[in-house]
Formats: structure tokens, C-alpha cells, sequence
């Protein structure tokens, strides 16, 4: 057993089993070290929107380390492909003049908009409003702020209380939102979070008009909305952000601002001028080949390859047909019988070639990269009842 210790694992039986080492990947699949490929069902985890093997990604990110690898955008201190980047993500968001701020990750990003949220109302001197409102099944990152941020009870378990004035409020109601807004007074509340598709939550898309009604009580109430686009940002719910297709108009998408003045906040590498050198290739990629356009045709496509497993005795329902995001849910009765099923049933989708991962409600995430083909969704869906198959 080597000394790597991996992320959501429980080390002792991975001592036992084993390691998975991927080795390579191509478009929508991936290789361990032994040769064995495997269908990518999950995109990385969640972020590999234009496939494996770009190589165009690669030579940008190579060019621009034999330029100027990286230097810290604190203070006055810049380079071309972050200036450039946020120009070019600015342009695609919602609000062509918001301002982009570069963290290294989504856990960074939500702690960010935490702190900017609270930061905003103290600079209006409404110093009271510093209570949070998120969602149950809501996941916002595994930082302190996302974590005392998380309707998903697992994962605030074990750590004690980290933010304070949070409060959580069912994740497809929008009286609920309003009556918490109420119950603490509009004065107290910063912001609301929400997902516009909730993801490792479980994969719940948004009920018909919800988003809507949950943007204009905030509006009426001067709560901050912020969307938290981690996951179905950059075309994976067919439009470059959900935000987007929605209309949402949101205050604060993940992580961009307009505050004025000092805010002695920032991460080593924001800004980082190789990745964002990299980025750019990758947008370019998703503009040439629209990708974003071939995530809305692949809603159907997706559901119409995931649907019949919904029949299968293992299985409680398949959610899909918003954007590239969909979970296959196990059935809660043989997952209360059995509660070693859902990671059994990652297992056994490996063994049929398949690359998954277990959601917080037991159900297998999909939400492959957005250059899969219909054979390649053949491909997911044989894999996946295959390993059912083996189960029962």
C-alpha cells in the first residue's frame, strides 16, 4: 500500500483491495495500467466537458511553461492569459461587465463568494445580514464554508460547527425559501446558494418554474443570489452557463464580483498564467464544436439511452434529461437491506467497463463528456445493466 491518501475513500479497504491506476485517456474513455479501457461515465468528476487527449490543450499549457510557467496576481501584477480569460468568461456569462476572479477549484470558489457576500453588505453597512441559506441534497465544495454550506448531512458529520447562520430549507420549495427568509428577516440574510441542477446531491434538475420563483423572492427580499455553476457551468446543461438558459441574473455566479476597493482576499494561483493559457484552448474547443448546443441534443439522447434501466429490479428510477446529467438510483429498499450496495454497484460497472461513482442518494452519476457519440451511449447503457445483472 502506497502513501497516497485519496479523496472520499475509506483507506482501509482500498489497503485491501487495491488501487484502480489509470494510466491514459481519448475522447470519451479512459485506460488503467493494464491495458483495460474503460466508458468515463462521470467526465473526470463532473469537468472534462471536451473529452481526453487534447492535444491542443496540451501544447497551449506547454507554450505558455516555456513563457512564463506562473507568478502570483497579487496586487498590481498580471499576465496575458488571465487578462484574457476573464475578458473572454465575462463575455459568455450572463452579465457581459461582471469581473472574474480565478480560484483554484469550486470548494475555493464557494468559500470565496461566502466571504464576498458577507463583504458586500458590511461595505453597505448592513452588518447584520450574515446568514447563509442553502438547500438540502446541496453540494457547494468540501472547504469550511462549503462544508458547513452542505445538504448533505454526511458530509458536515464528524467536524462540529464551522460557518455559523446557516439554514437549510427543502430543495424544491420555494415557500420554503421565502418562509426562511421570513422567519430570520430579510435583514439578516446575505445570500442564498443554489445549484441550478443539483449534482452530487443526487442529480435533481430544477421543478418546472422553480428557479424563476426562488430568483424573484430574493430579488423582492435583497438577498444575494448565488449560483453555484461548479458542475453544469461551460455547456453541460446546454447553454454556456444554467444560469444562461434560465435567466437567472444571478448576483454572483460561483465566484465574480464588482466590489470596490481593497479586499484582502486570494488564492497563490489565481490566475495561474498556465492554466488559463490552457483554458482559453479548451474554450476554443467548446466554440468551434458547439458543444454547448451538443449538450441540449444530447438531453434526449442521454434519457432515451438511460430510461430502460428505470425497469430493472436494482433500480428506483432514472433521473435524466436536463443537460448532460443524469443518475441511474438504486433501489432505496435494497440499499437499506444492503447498505454495501451502491459501492458494489460502482464495482461491478468497472467489471462491465464502465467508470462511475456513487451519489450521496445512492444512485450511479452519469454526466459523460459532451462529445459522446450514440454508440458510445449504447456502450453506457449496456455496461450499466450488465453490472445490474451481475448484482442480482
Amino acid at each position: 500500500m502506497g502513501r497516497f491518501w485519496h479523496s472520499f475513500a475509506d483507506m482501509s479497504a482500498i489497503q485491501e483491495r487495491g488501487e484502480l491506476v489509470l494510466d491514459r485517456g481519448e475522447g470519451v474513455h479512459v485506460w488503467d495500467e493494464d491495458g483495460r479501457r474503460y466508458l468515463d461515465a462521470t467526465a473526470g468528476l463532473w469537468y472534462c466537458n471536451v473529452g481526453y487527449g487534447r492535444g491542443e490543450i496540451a501544447d497551449a499549457a506547454a507554450a505558455q511553461l516555456r513563457r512564463l510557467s506562473a507568478y502570483s496576481t497579487f496586487g498590481d501584477v498580471s499576465n496575458r492569459p488571465a487578462i484574457e480569460l476573464a475578458e473572454r468568461v465575462a463575455d459568455l456569462s450572463p452579465d457581459p461587465d461582471s469581473r472574474v476572479f480565478f480560484t483554484s477549484g469550486g470548494s475555493d470558489s464557494i468559500d470565496t463568494a461566502a466571504k464576498m457576500a458577507r463583504r458586500y453588505w458590511q461595505l453597505l453597512g448592513q452588518t447584520d445580514r450574515t446568514m447563509f441559506i442553502t438547500r438540502e441534497s446541496a453540494y457547494h465544495g468540501m472547504h469550511v464554508a462549503g462544508t458547513s454550506l452542505a445538504g448533505i448531512a454526511a458530509n458536515a458529520a464528524g467536524y462540529g460547527p464551522f460557518v455559523g447562520d446557516v439554514a437549510r430549507v427543502p430543495w424544491d420549495s420555494p415557500d420554503a425559501l421565502r418562509d426562511a427568509i421570513d422567519a430570520a428577516t430579510p435583514e439578516r440574510v446575505a445570500a442564498f446558494f443554489c445549484e441550478p441542477v443539483i449534482g452530487a446531491g443526487g442529480v435533481f434538475a430544477p421543478p418546472e418554474g422553480y428557479l424563476e420563483r426562488v430568483r424573484s423572492i430574493c430579488r423582492d427580499a435583497g438577498v444575494l443570489f448565488v449560483a453555484d455553476e461548479v458542475i453544469t457551468g461551460f455547456g453541460r446543461t446546454g447553454d454556456w452557463f444554467a444560469s444562461n438558459r434560465w435567466e437567472l441574473g444571478p448576483d454572483l455566479i460561483t465566484c465574480w464580483n464588482g466590489t470596490a476597493g481593497l479586499w484582502r482576499h486570494g488564492y497563490t494561483y489565481s490566475g495561474h498564467a498556465t492554466v488559463a493559457a490552457a483554458a482559453m484552448a479548451n474554450l476554443d474547443i467548446l466554440e468551434r464544436e458547439a458543444l454547448p448546443k451538443r449538450a441540449l441534443e444530447l438531453e434526449s439522447d442521454l434519457a432515451d439511452a438511460l430510461t430502460p434501466l428505470a425497469a430493472h429490479p436494482m433500480v428506483e428510477e432514472v433521473r435524466a434529461g436536463t443537460g448532460v446529467l443524469a443518475a441511474v438510483q438504486l433501489s432505496a429498499q435494497a440499499i437499506v437491506e444492503d447498505s454495501t450496495l451502491p459501492a458494489r454497484a460502482v464495482r461491478a460497472c468497472r467489471e462491465a467497463g464502465v467508470m462511475t461513482r456513487s451519489l450521496a442518494t445512492g444512485g450511479l452519476q452519469v454526466s459523460p463528456a459532451l462529445v459522446i457519440g450514440r454508440a458510445e451511449l449504447k456502450e453506457l447503457g449496456d455496461g450499466i445493466r450488465a453490472a445490474l445483472d451481475s448484482l442480482t
